[in-house]
Formats: structure tokens, sequence, C-alpha cells
């Protein structure tokens, strides 16, 4: 658990970086709907909007591609950037060597099943990106001190992180490719059986979906019911202008669902979050949620808010991923109807209400104001009742104390603060690691009875805190990451 909430915490920088995104989108679709629809782009209008998508685009169709870089210098050591290039290494290693060119030419009998060349297809998601990520922090982490022969000390440190994260991801990548597309398969299965459970089998799609968000496996999922997989093709045939009548099943029913869920249900979570994160930190909690949920309903982007939870709280997202389930199975019993091409937001709902093929597009209002509460309070409870580390409230807000909040240096010579402290500490050969959060310098020492709490204190700390043998908290306040690039420069 520890490790998925590091991994959380690493994720935050990288989805602090889309909702913006998500809310161009949306803006440059309303602004240019044949973009979404196809058709020619004209007047300043359409241009606009089309340069919009593309703007916001950039990032969202590149998401794996910044967990990459996240996950690599977030989980490693000192945060350092060197982490980042072995994980840039890994993902290009690991996507490279399974991409459907190279698969098919090193085992030519894949070319042959469209669901493994399918799998391979879809292997540049952001399963792959964060695992690239925890490759290239963890062979950073151990092996960033690594001392080769004289004839190999080039390649001694930090130069050799990128390389050993190269051939682990090798390693890898040979696994995956037996284990990938046995998966993606299985789940294509399990689709075609579910397509035969009607609205029961629509809600149970919904829970995969969204459970299969953080593995990337929900394309084997789509490609089913959405595509013309096993003869299905809700989302095709949706657009195509047809209605139930043309198909054997009721056309929409593996869309609608995600409607009220995603325009209405994440902005109720995001407000269970708000109120539940900690007060020191609420603010930051409503920057990124509150604008996760406006992009969720606009344009049905929720990879923002999904990714800001489901490592830091796992048992939360299993909820999430069921709420979706229930309200798709509500949805489509209702006989609600709509339909998307890109996802399920206020932009999609607004262009599907006058294909054939809507229905009963009103019922939106009632169910997305149950959607709303519903995912509010389940939320809310489910937060406080068992403590759950969503975004502003993770681990380390919790032995915050209330001194922190207040916390003052005597002064603002952060070169002196440094220095006195790293005295107090056992001088710069006892610093183990330095790592800094929101108020306080986080160190591990290797000889906690050389650290001298008095000479710290003295340096005009607001205070000292010892939560092991090793480990040491120094309470700055909110000038912390001042002293600890000092500090940073004093260890070098």
């Amino acid at each position: 658990m520890k490790f998925l909430q590091k991994l959380g915490k690493a994720l935050m920088l990288p989805v602090a970086c889309l909702p913006i995104c998500g809310i161009l989108m949306g803006i440059g679709y309303a602004l240019c709907p044949a973009t979404m629809q196809g058709g020619d782009i004209t007047g300043i209008g359409n241009q606009i909007g089309f340069f919009l998508v593309k703007a916001g685009g950039a990032l969202i169709d590149n998401m794996a591609l910044l967990f990459v870089i996240g996950v690599g210098v977030g989980m490693a050591d000192k945060h350092d950037g060197t982490g980042g290039l072995a994980a840039l290494a890994s993902w290009l290693m690991i996507t490279n060597l399974l991409s459907t060119a190279v698969v098919t030419t090193i085992m030519p009998s894949i070319a042959k099943n469209a669901d493994a060349t399918l799998a391979f297809d879809k292997i540049s998601n952001p399963f792959i990106g964060i695992l690239a990520g925890v490759i290239g922090s963890m062979c950073y982490n151990k092996f960033k001190d690594t001392k080769l022969p004289d004839w190999l000390s080039f390649f001694s440190g930090k130069r050799c992180v990128a390389i050993i994260a190269g051939v682990v991801s090798i390693i890898v990548s040979v696994v995956l490719l037996f284990v990938w597309p046995v998966v993606f398969t299985a789940l294509i299965t399990v689709g075609q059986s579910i397509a035969k459970m009607g609205a029961v089998g629509a809600g149970i799609y919904a829970f995969l979906n969204r459970l299969l968000i953080p593995t990337g496996l929900h394309h084997a999922l789509n490609n089913v019911f959405w595509f013309d997989t096993i003869g299905l093709g809700d989302l095709t045939h949706f657009w195509a202008g047809e209605t139930s009548k043309n198909v054997s099943w009721s056309l929409g029913m593996y869309m609608s669902g995600f409607f009220p869920c995603m325009m209405f249900g994440i902005p109720g979570a995001a407000l269970a979050m708000i109120q539940c994160a900690k007060p020191a930190k609420k603010k930051i909690a409503i920057g990124l949620v509150a604008s996760a949920a406006v992009c969720s309903f606009v344009c049905g982007v929720t990879e923002p808010f999904e990714f800001g939870f489901m490592f830091l709280a796992p048992g939360l997202y299993v909820i999430y991923a069921l709420l979706y389930g229930i309200f798709t199975i509500i949805t489509v019993a209702l006989g609600f109807r709509a339909g998307f091409s890109f996802s399920a937001g206020a932009t999609d709902l607004l262009f599907s209400s006058t294909l054939p093929a809507a229905q009963k597009t009103v019922l939106i209002i009632p169910l997305g104001i149950a959607a709303f509460v519903v995912f509010y309070l389940v939320f809310y409870f489910a937060i406080t009742k068992f403590n759950l580390k969503t975004p502003g409230r993770e681990d380390e807000e919790a032995d915050f104390a209330e001194v922190d909040k207040n916390a003052k240096l005597a002064n603002n010579d952060f070169t002196a603060i440094a220095a006195a402290v790293l005295e107090g500490l056992g001088g710069k050969e006892n610093v183990e690691s330095l790592d800094n959060c929101i108020t306080r310098l986080r160190l591990e020492v290797k000889d906690g009875t050389l650290v001298n709490e008095k000479k710290i204190k003295a340096a005009g700390v607001a205070g000292v805190m010892r939560p092991s043998q090793t480990a040491v908290q120094v309470i700055i306040g909110t000038k912390v990451q001042f002293v600890a690039d000092e500090m940073a420069k004093m260890l070098k």
C-alpha cells in the first residue's frame, strides 16, 4: 500500500497537466463540431476550435508519456531527473519491441490473430507508461552509486542507470510478449459473454471499463462493444444514423450510462474530496480536483480525476467503478440513449441528441442529479469512514502538527540555516537522503546518535521530530523549499 501511495503522489504532477487540456478540447469541439464529426474546417470560429482541440490533444493523446517522466522522476530518490531519463529509455524500449510491426516480424503467427494484433496496437498506454516510470525510478534508486571497473568507469554512477533500465525493459518486454495478448484476448472473450446479458451486461461492461483504465486493457472490451469486433459496433452504428431497428440490440446502450457518471457523478465525487481535504491543502485539492471535474463535465475526459486518486485509494476506485455499473443498468433500463464519438461529456451529448438513435435525452437531468448526490454521499462516507488518502489527505499530512501551519524561520538567511541544520545532523557525511514536503525537511541519516536536536533548533527552525532512529523531520514552514535547495547544494 505504501508503494501505491508513493506512486499516486508521483502521478500528481503529470495529472495536474491534464485538466486544462481537456477543457481546451471541450471548448474546441463546441466551436468546431466538424473536428469530431468530420467535415470541412471553414471560418474563423471553426479554425480556432480546431486549433484548441489539437492544443489540448497534444497532452491528452500523449498522457502515457507524461506518466513515464512523472513517475520516473517522482519515485526516484531526491526526485533526480536521471530517473526520468531512465524511464524514458524503458518506455522507448518496451513500446518499440512490442510494436505490432516488430512483434509480427518475430512471431509471424500473431499477424493471423486479429485479437493479438489489436493487443499490440494498444501497447502505448498509461499502464506501460507507469510501468516504464517504475522501472526507471527503481533502477535509479538501486544503481545510482554503482562503481564499475576502471575501463568502464565512464559509465559508473548515474550514467549506468538508463543502460540498466534498458536491459530490464528487454526482459519485461519478453514477458509481456506472451502475457499481454493472452490477457487481452481473454477480456474480449469475457466481453462476448457480457454482450448476451442485456442491461445487466451493459452495467458489467461499464464496471470493467473503469476498473481496467489503469492497465490500458479496457481497450479490449471497448473494441467488443463500441466497434465491430464481434458484430456489435454500438458506437459506429449510432453515429451512422441508424436506430435499434437496424441492429439486434438497443442501440446506444453501451455508451449511455457513462453520461450521468462523467457529467455529474465525477463533480459530486470531486466535491466530496474537496470537503474531505485537510485544511492546509484544501486549495491544492480544489485546484486539482475541481478542474478535473470541469474537464469531465465538458468533454468527458476523466483521467485527470481518476489518476488523481486510483493509486492513493485503490479501494475507493473499485467503488467508483461499481457506481458506473449501477448507473449504467439504471440508465439503460429507463430508456435514456445517447452516444459519443469522443467521450461522454456535455459536448458529445449535445451533438448526439439530434441523431435518430437518441432517446429520452431529457432524462439526463434527473439521472445527473441522482448521480451527483450518490457519488457525493458514497465518496464522502468512504473517505471519512476509512480515512482514505484522496488528494489533500495523503499520509504526509497525517503527522503535520498544528505548529507546521504557522511555522516561521527566525530569519531568511537560508544558506546559514541549512548549514546549521546540516551541522546538527552530524555533517553531510551522515546524511543518507534529503527530501521535503509542504512544511518539513525529511531526512534519513546513517547514524542517529550523531543528531543534535539542540543545534538544529538553534538554527531558528520551528521544531524537530524523530519518527525513527534514522529518520529526522525538521519543521521549517512554507519556506522549506528554499532551505532544502541550499542544503542539497551542500550535500553534493
